[in-house]
């Protein structure tokens, strides 16, 4: 499958998420949308960008921004993670790995040697109109989510 690029059109999805609910993205058209994609729930870095994504989330939302995370945890994880940190935005549980593939963030990994399959930290920006506006590759946790704030 093709890399995404900026100005392509975002790969639909509906995925399961905390709380038993679900989201579709297409449902949010008109709404810019943050879909950010993570390791796994409660990890050094994962919990400082879902913190950070927290503290900004009124700020995302006075733009007319809804922010999505996903890895491949499941719901009830999902759920843990959300009420540990009081998370303020809405966790995709993408226990399949479609959406991950559809996203090109399912990649080979590298760590001390060995090699692995796991998500990629990355982050899209769709625009109110479905596509693309800016894509976050091999993102560092810390400054991140106000990095992605002022791109909005």
């Amino acid at each position: 499958m093709a890399e995404l690029k900026v100005g392509d059109q975002a790969p639909d999805f509906t995925l399961p998420t905390d709380g038993n609910g679900a989201i579709k993205l297409s449902d949010l058209t008109g709404k810019n949308c943050i879909v950010y994609f993570y390791p796994k729930d409660d990890t050094p870095g994962c919990t400082i960008e879902a913190k950070d994504f927290t503290e900004f989330y009124q700020a995302f939302q006075d733009k007319n921004a809804e922010i999505i995370g996903i890895s491949k945890d499941s719901v009830a994880k999902h759920d843990k993670f959300k009420s540990k940190y009081d998370l303020a935005f809405t966790l995709g549980s993408d226990e399949e790995g479609n959406v991950c593939e559809n996203y090109g963030v399912w990649v080979e990994k590298n760590m001390y040697g060995r090699k692995y399959m796991g998500i990629e930290r990355a982050t899209f920006l769709v625009g109110e109109d479905g596509k693309i506006k800016q894509i976050w590759r091999k993102v560092k946790a810390k400054g991140h989510a106000e990095e992605v704030l002022g791109a909005v």
